[in-house]
């Protein structure tokens, strides 16, 4: 068998097949950069995201290394067995290349739109690059390994591309560990970045903070407060769902000036501290809990941690500072009773125990109106586009942090019939088909399903569909919580069609319970063939909700 160094083809061939290699690198590490970020760049999640996931290695992907492994098994076998000058050892040779790349553009499957797209940050931009780097030194030792042997490299560059196809593989861990490499950068770009916002937010002392947190209702509160308030003052709401130190110090960095009198600040936490930190950076004057439940219990284990993340906000408070409380939940009663720092209590069916309550309450499938009483007798009646009694309840809290900044309840009547629906958070949308849509799919919690169920039984007359994937990161309470959300669906709807073959089959058991006829009930593997059953059975006059809409990084 004559030696690559002589034959230029033998050399095109290798210089494509690392080029190709390069490609395929980069195409496989783009998809666990975008893991690793849905997960907050945080190593311990995104191994247990490694660990419960089948997408980062595919059925398709393991054929394809068993494959090529045996396929080099089989070459160099072959190669030791031929005479080292028959020409067959070329296109052996050959073949075996084609063969490998044939396998490798067969694991490049067409991903389809992302809910939440890789978004190339900064950071994004320094861990692919690191990871980029560190795959092509261990290629770059294998290959120059392979360039110092003086002969037979024909015989051996299979192996080359077999180390290949491993590194390929193995990208999960690649990217897990150029994540290691580059924390301690990425720890000190962070710690600058946050102080520098830190400083900022504490050179303007003109500035009034609002802080809001909870386990649901923050981002809906966020904007009708900051809707509220716009009627006298000059707002900056965090954008969407920034809630974390970084997206926090985004926003001040960038986007805060000395024009603003108001920044209303989303603080969302999975562990405890994390809203103390928050509350450090943004130095709160007034602090909203919209809520408490069982959200991301896989980190906080249990509603009391959950209970002392969210207090840490009215702990961090000025002695001067205004604590907002949802006093008819449960758990946020018992922390405004110990709170001795000026306070606002609000509800709906506590009325004789708080200072801002909404009765006369009138909930159709296109809105609420009802009637905002403060303790003193006064009262305005209202009316909004927002959807369910939870959106009641975001508004009360609005309203009460309108009032902490002075506002009059006359004041802001009119800035209620303002308040635009929140995208993804029961939007009604009518595609012109007669068909109504209800949009619920930004996240879902036990707490927000019962709310959307309500709203979709407002509907009259026409037939009620729910599409959903069921809730996820509830820890051990996922299992019961989607059961119930089964029993839930089948005393309210005429069809349900459930995503996912596995995660659902605790929500199945819950409508089955129900004593929900089975025949009604669709089960599927992803949106698309949940739309092709939609087509089927939809007809004019029906509602369609869709609750719920797992993230990339979650599947069966």
């Amino acid at each position: 068998m004559e030696r690559i160094g002589g034959d230029d083809l033998h050399k095109v061939i290798v210089a494509l097949s690392l080029l190709f290699w390069i490609y395929l690198i980069t195409h496989r590490s783009k998809f666990f950069l975008h893991m690793i970020q849905l997960e907050g760049y945080r190593d311990r999640q995104y191994r247990g995201w490694l660990k419960s996931s089948n997408q980062a290695y595919t059925s398709i992907l393991n054929k394809a290394l068993i494959s090529i492994s045996v396929m080099t098994l089989i070459y160099i076998g072959v190669s030791i067995a031929i005479d080292r000058g028959d020409w067959i050892g070329r296109y052996i040779w050959y073949l075996y290349a084609i063969l490998w790349a044939f396998c490798m553009v067969l694991t490049l499957k067409h991903e389809g739109e992302a809910k939440k797209p890789l978004v190339f940050t900064n950071r994004a931009k320094r861990l692919f690059t690191t990871n980029l780097v560190l795959n092509i030194i261990v290629m770059g030792i294998i290959v120059a390994i392979y360039l110092n042997m003086a002969s037979d490299r024909i015989t051996y560059f299979p192996i080359v591309l077999l180390i290949g196809t491993l590194l390929y593989y193995f990208q999960s861990e690649g990217m897990y560990i150029s994540n290691l490499i580059i924390k301690p950068v990425e720890d000190r770009i962070n710690m600058n970045f946050f102080e520098g916002a830190k400083e900022k937010i504490a050179g303007m002392t003109d500035l009034n903070v609002i802080g809001i947190t909870g386990s649901f209702g923050k981002t809906s509160t966020k904007f009708i407060t900051g809707t509220i308030l716009g009627r006298r003052y000059r707002v900056l709401n965090t954008p969407e769902s920034y809630n974390t130190p970084m997206g926090l110090s985004m926003v001040i960095n960038d986007s805060l000036t000395e024009e603003h009198e108001i920044f209303i600040a989303e603080m969302g936490a999975r562990n405890i501290g994390d809203i103390r930190k928050l509350s450090e950076l943004t130095k709160p004057r007034i602090g909203i809990i919209t809520s408490i439940g069982p959200t991301h219990l896989e980190t906080f284990k249990n509603i009391d941690n959950i209970t002392k993340a969210k207090y840490e906000l009215i702990e961090e408070l000025p002695a001067d500072g205004v604590a907002i409380f949802n006093y008819d939940n449960e758990y946020i009663r018992k922390m405004a009773d110990k709170t001795f720092k000026e306070k606002i209590l609000y509800g709906i069916d506590r009325v004789e125990d708080v200072d801002i309550y909404a009765k006369d309450i009138e909930v159709s499938e296109r809105g609420s109106t009802f009637t905002i009483m403060s303790k003193d007798g006064k009262g305005i009646r209202c009316t909004t586009r927002l959807l369910g009694k939870h959106n009641i309840y975001n508004i009360l809290a609005g309203v009460c942090g309108a009032i902490a900044m002075g506002m009059e309840l006359e004041g802001i009547r009119e800035r209620i019939d303002k308040i635009e629906p929140i995208p993804h958070r029961l939007n009604i949308m009518d595609p012109g088909t007669g068909i109504i849509v209800i949009d619920d799919t930004f996240n879902s919690n036990p707490m927000g399903t019962r709310a959307a169920l309500d709203v979709l039984s407002q509907f009259k007359g026409g037939r009620k569909i729910v599409v959903t994937p069921g809730m996820v990161e509830l820890g051990d309470m996922e299992e019961e919580a989607n059961r119930e959300f089964g029993i839930n669906m089948g005393k309210v709807c005429d069809y349900i069609i459930l995503i996912g073959e596995k995660r659902t089959i605790p929500i199945y058991e819950g409508v089955m319970e129900s004593g929900y006829n089975k025949d009604n009930v669709f089960v599927v593997t992803d949106l698309d063939r949940a739309t092709l059953v939609i087509q089927k059975i939809a007809r004019p006059g029906d509602v369609i909700l869709f609750e719920n809409d797992l993230p990339d990084n979650y599947d069966e």
